[in-house]
């Protein structure tokens, strides 16, 4: 039987500003990747969206950022190799923190936005993640873009990668993500979604922009929880995904096959 993993970027409230429907998406998901306060979240929402994910039995992972409150993290940031390293271990130790409190654990990392991007390509700046991951807990888990170069180094350096795909974002021919600034590189059809999540699941392909198919193997689907329609989209996934006799599981080792 097919296994996957489904998770969501959660706990991403700052004050009185919201995003998202964190409540309808721990419903949903196996995986919550929880923002730790740089590109969104504030200690509050950490806390209580991780006491929800505990509650459901729904694995937390630390999503990281550069510092960039204003611009949602998705501004490409150069920092110093001991500043960024400094931010992530301050980060995930946080949200370990306040995992430990609410009564789970966090098991993963998943660097957010402009970060992601940049390590999936970038050897130099990928080593600094990686080193900062593995002087918290060399148990981690890296959560990676399917098919980057990412996926080797931090294999080769001894963290264990899980390999993506995104749900809701258009692919290049190369297996990349279209840029966010070219159009159509978000979706938001919960059929079309559906539908392209089921084919890399069942055949380890999803359709590029221009009509090819790209093999992607991945071990986790991520639906981004600030999309307009993320919770219906994460719903018609699982659907499709169950429907279709796959067990959602997350990737972390902990009992919660939906």
């Amino acid at each position: 039987m097919m296994q996957i993993d489904l998770n969501s970027d959660l706990g991403e409230h700052y004050g009185s500003w919201r995003m998202g429907d964190d409540e309808s998406m721990l419903e949903t998901v196996t995986s919550a990747n929880i923002a730790c306060g740089f590109h969104a979240g504030d200690p509050k929402t950490a806390f209580v969206t991780l006491r929800g994910a505990a509650a459901r039995g729904v694995a937390v992972g630390a999503h990281v950022a550069y510092p960039d409150l204003a611009g949602f993290g998705r501004r490409p940031m150069t920092l110093p190799a001991d500043e960024l390293e400094a931010g992530l271990i301050y980060q995930i130790g946080a949200l370990q923190g306040l995992a430990r409190a609410a009564g789970t654990e966090v098991r993963y990392v998943k660097p957010h936005g402009a970060l992601y991007n940049s390590i999936a390509f970038n050897e130099a700046e990928a080593a600094t993640v990686i080193s900062a991951i593995k002087q918290i807990n060399p148990e981690f888990a890296l959560v990676c873009l399917a098919g980057s170069p990412l996926v080797e180094q931090a294999r080769a350096a001894g963290l264990r990668a899980v390999t993506e795909a995104f749900a809701d974002r258009a692919y290049e021919p190369t297996g990349a993500l279209v840029s966010r600034s070219e159009p159509g590189a978000v979706l938001h059809d919960p059929d079309l979604v559906a539908e392209r999540m089921l084919r890399l699941a069942q055949h380890g392909t999803v359709t590029a922009r221009d009509g090819s198919e790209v093999a992607v193997h991945a071990e986790s689907i991520c639906v981004h929880g600030d999309s307009p329609d993320a919770v219906n989209m994460a719903r018609a996934v699982r659907a499709a995904l169950l429907g279709a006799g796959v067990t959602l599981q997350n990737f972390s080792g902990a009992d919660n096959a939906r």
